[in-house]
């Protein structure tokens, strides 16, 4: 039932998202989620700041109301959900421009004014690491 991946700063992405809040796939029956994580991909390859970002996919994050959804983690650092995105290559450059200042921080925490905009208005949850809560 689980699969083991390296462990390090890794966007978790939903590959069976619905593709929008209106339509479970695109034109071609692709789900939402497939089509992020491809750009996603895409974008982490063509670009070295993302280098050290793994993009994981596993089917339903359970987050089925906010689709296109994914969660940013890694060890000893709150995690997040986020979700409400459109699959395509701007949306993909928000969450990876968002976890390249998350995988720099010590603890998951990004300044606000690091934010990309794209991020803004899509966290859904953050999740504390094990064995630690979040202060304040």
């Amino acid at each position: 039932m689980l699969t083991p991946v390296e462990n390090g700063p890794a966007i978790v992405v939903c590959n069976t998202c619905r593709f929008s809040a209106e339509a479970r796939e695109d034109a071609e029956g692709r789900r939402g989620g497939a089509v992020l994580a491809d750009a996603l991909t895409a974008l982490r390859d063509a670009d070295p700041r993302y280098a050290g970002i793994a993009i994981q996919q596993m089917p339903c994050l359970f987050a089925c109301a906010d689709h296109c959804t994914v969660h940013l983690r890694a060890p000893g650092k709150v995690g997040y959900v986020l979700g409400r995105f459109g699959p395509d290559a701007d949306a993909a450059q928000a969450i990876l421009d968002y976890a390249a200042h998350y995988a720099e921080s010590d603890h998951g925490r990004v300044p606000f004014a690091q934010w990309p905009q794209g991020v803004k208005g899509h966290f859904i949850v953050r999740v504390p690491p094990e064995g630690q809560l979040v202060e304040g």
